[in-house]
Formats: C-alpha cells, structure tokens, sequence
C-alpha cells in the first residue's frame, strides 16, 4: 500500500515538473521575441534620425552657400554703385572747379604765378583734381550721414531740383565776383544769406546743414594753407589770406554736392515733393 502511494507521488511531482518545465518554455521564447523586436524598432529609430540629420546638414550647406552667393554679389554691386557714384562726383566737382575758377581768374579775384598760367584753360592744373576729389567724399558722406542719424532726404527728391540748386550755386559764386559793394561785410552777409537760402530751398536738412558747415570750414582752412605757402593769392584779402565771403562758396557747394550725391544714391528715381 505504502509502495503503490509513493509510486502515485513520484509520478506526480514529475507531472507536475515536466508542466512547469513546459510551461516556462513559452515565457524565455516570448522575453527572446520581445527582445529582438524593441532592438530591431531602435535600429530604424536610429537609421531615421540618421537620415534627417544628413538631409538637415544638406540644407544647411546649401542655404549657407546661397546666402554667400548672395552677399557676394550684393558686396559687387553696392561696391560697382559707389565708384560709379564717386566717378560722377569727381566729373562733376571738377568742372564746376574749372568754370567757376576761370570767372574769378577773369575778375582778377585770384592770382596765380605766370608759370600756371600756360596750363590746363590758362587755370591751375591742380584746382580740378582737388576739387573733384572733395566733390566726390563730400557727395558720398551725404547720403551715409542721412542714413547713420536716420534722417532721410525727403524734400525735392528729383533731378530738375537738383538742377535748379546747382543753378542756384553757380549765380551765388557769379555775384561774389560781379557785385560791386565796396563794403566787405555787406558782401560777406549777402553771399551768406543766400546760402543760407539755397540751403533751406533744396535741403532743410540737419546733416545737409552740419556737414555744409563742416565743408565749409575745412576747405577754407585747406585754401588759406595754400595761400600761405604762396601756391596762389587773392586780391584784397580781408579774412586770413582770403576774402571773407569764401566760406559761404564752400557752404553753399557743399550742399549743392550733397544733393546731387543724395539723387545718384536714389537711383535716380523721382519721389512727389514731401513740402
């Protein structure tokens, strides 16, 4: 009795054995198959981000090379519109130099040695270099100080203005030789009004009004060293070496410059009169 209930205990541990074996078998398959399939979804993740990140780069060498293409040509093209702009200038404040010299040469209100006199238009070969030179810089500085105070140039903007500006500085110069006031300081303030009055006509500007001043002082300081180092005179000198009526010429070109540097950086292009 005793061997045939051992027999029947023997016989169920290993039943219950061999279904326990049989049992965990499937668990280790499952744990196995969940292992495989999260390494393989992390090997796509992996390969995906992989893939964005080389198609990310890509477009970045691609915008990054466009950009500079870009401001390559813009550098071009602001630098090609600037000489343009500075040769125009340098035409220009060269040969208002020459005319303008040769009306106070024939008023006898400049004197030059005889040996310049043979050259360039019987005038100094040196006067429309210079001049067009500060043409040129003071042309260029205008439309740059309008920018840097955020100052814009909205009156007149159109080319007959100008025209009528240069006009206007052209019969200034023409009275400081052709009026006959024998009172120095009379004359000085008239010239000096009407530059004044070319002023606030075709600017009413800060910048046009400081750096008019600063021109103006500057150029005449230039024009006494040179009169003192006896490049050439003036005829009844009443300011320095000079006459006292030099400063307002100098004012009124460098407004007169100015404007026409300020249109040549527009384009050229005509705006309605902002009065």
């Amino acid at each position: 009795m005793n061997r045939s209930v051992g027999f029947y205990l023997d016989q169920a541990l290993k039943t219950s054995g061999d279904q326990a074996q049989t049992c965990q078998m499937p668990r280790l398959e499952d744990h196995c198959w969940s292992c495989s399939c999260a390494s393989s979804a992390e090997t796509k993740h992996s390969s995906g981000a992989n893939w964005l990140a080389s198609k990310a780069e890509e477009m970045m060498s691609i915008i990054t090379s466009v950009l500079s293409n870009a401001y390559g040509s813009l550098h071009d093209v602001r630098t090609a519109n600037l000489i343009r702009r500075g040769l125009v200038l340098f035409t220009v404040g060269a040969s208002l130099a020459l005319v303008l010299n040769l009306l106070q040469i024939q008023r006898n209100v400049t004197l030059f040695p005889e040996e310049v006199m043979t050259t360039l238009f019987s005038s100094a070969w040196w006067i429309p270099p210079c001049c067009g030179t500060g043409a040129a810089v003071v042309g260029l500085l205008y439309p740059c100080l309008d920018s840097h105070l955020g100052e814009p140039h909205k009156f007149k903007r159109e080319w007959a203005s100008v025209m009528r500006c240069i006009a206007v500085f052209v019969g200034i110069n023409h009275a400081s030789v052709k009026l006959n006031i024998d009172n120095t300081v009379q004359l000085s303030l008239t010239l000096a009004a009407l530059s004044l009055g070319l002023w606030w006509t075709f600017d009413r500007s800060r910048s046009g009004l400081g750096l008019g001043i600063t021109t103006a002082f500057l150029a005449t300081v230039f024009t006494q060293l040179l009169v003192y180092n006896g490049v050439y005179q003036y005829t009844s000198p009443d300011f320095l070496y000079v006459r006292s009526w030099l400063p307002c010429i100098f004012f009124s070109g460098g407004v007169t410059v100015g404007n026409i540097g300020r249109q040549l950086a527009m384009g050229g292009v005509e705006k309605p009169h902002m009065d």
